[in-house]
């Protein structure tokens, strides 16, 4: 096992039932996360990316579950703790979340409670992870709070989540979320619903907690620009599935599973003026309950061969070392390509 590997997801199934329907909202997805590098999640919503981070963290509602045959591990300094055989509100994981995990959600509004005061949310993380008495909590918070950019924090502390700005409840949130220095940061599209000059900010930041604390980052993100910034590992996802996975290189130098080409047909290029030519992804995600056979991107895709792509879907087919994709063109045998 690689050393620098802090959680290894391996096979992960979490299904939804509901009215007597199963919806498998991730089936089958693995990846490592790895100390000090970043890890992007993309995909468009609804495949499955949140589910992934739930998961992780054990934050599933009650009408989902993590199907055996899956594996979350955990490689604490301690020893292995697999994730997904600990109880959702156990001993364990209280413990872990916050302290060794630690997720930014990707509405801060509706993620920071209204009633409190910013200062007591943060102290209340350190008083269950810490032994700092009161007067050293809030000490600690608005030491927190100026890590993080916030201007006069002595006064902002004592404030409500509805007196901060968009990108300052952001920055509240990152700060809670390290208040314990975690080992492990799940981003889950932090910078929704702010502008570019804040977004830049706030990745600024979580970059630079990742240099300074050696932290491994989960970030989950529908932007391939943004993942060609941060980035170290990319995983592509689509309708519960990794369709490709590598490092930074292999998927932008080297994209091979057709999504993954259409996601970065889809992005406008800086310089090209407005006449450069814009090919948005044709179709829409199908619909959970009623999925296709064989390939999921199949109705979607450029590349589809009847009696082929829709017969079931691919293995994943290792391109290299660090590359993977799930595509009838790279199975040998298939007929379609090799």
């Amino acid at each position: 096992m690689d050393s620098d590997v802090l959680v290894r997801v391996k096979n992960l199934q979490t299904f939804f039932y509901q009215n007597g329907r199963c919806n498998k909202a991730v089936n089958g997805v693995s990846f490592d996360i790895k100390r000090g590098k970043t890890l992007c999640v993309v995909g468009e919503s609804g495949c499955g990316k949140s589910v992934t981070a739930s998961s992780i963290m054990q934050l599933l509602p009650e009408l989902s579950r993590i199907e055996k045959g899956s594996e979350i591990t955990y490689f604490s300094e301690k020893g292995e703790i697999r994730i997904d055989q600990q109880k959702r509100n156990g001993k364990v994981m209280r413990s872990l979340r916050g302290s060794e995990f630690a997720m930014v959600f990707q509405d801060p509004m509706t993620s920071l409670n209204p009633v409190y005061t910013i200062g007591y949310q943060l102290a209340e993380n350190l008083q269950y992870h810490t032994p700092l008495n009161r007067k050293e909590r809030k000490k600690r918070s608005v030491g927190l709070l100026r890590d993080m950019g916030i201007p006069l924090p002595e006064e902002r502390v004592d404030e409500y989540p509805h007196q901060f700005s968009g990108g300052m409840r952001q920055r509240a949130m990152i700060a809670m979320a390290m208040a314990c220095n975690p080992k492990v940061l799940i981003a889950d599209e932090p910078t929704t619903a702010l502008d570019v000059t804040i977004q830049a900010q706030v990745f600024d930041l979580i970059m630079k907690l990742k240099k300074d604390r050696n932290t491994a980052i989960m970030l989950i993100t529908h932007d391939m620009g943004v993942v060609s910034e941060l980035a170290d590992d990319v995983v592509v996802m689509y309708m519960g599935n990794v369709v490709e996975a590598g490092t930074l290189e292999d998927v932008f130098r080297s994209p091979s599973h057709p999504y993954t080409v259409a996601l970065l047909r889809s992005i406008p290029i800086l310089g090209k003026g407005r006449d450069q030519d814009i090919n948005p992804i044709r179709g829409v995600t199908p619909d959970p309950y009623d999925r296709p056979s064989g390939c999921q991107f199949a109705p979607r895709c450029d590349f589809f061969k009847e009696g082929v792509c829709d017969k079931c879907m691919p293995d994943a087919t290792s391109l290299s070392k660090t590359h993977s994709v799930r595509c009838w063109k790279f199975v040998g045998g298939s007929g379609y390509g090799n």
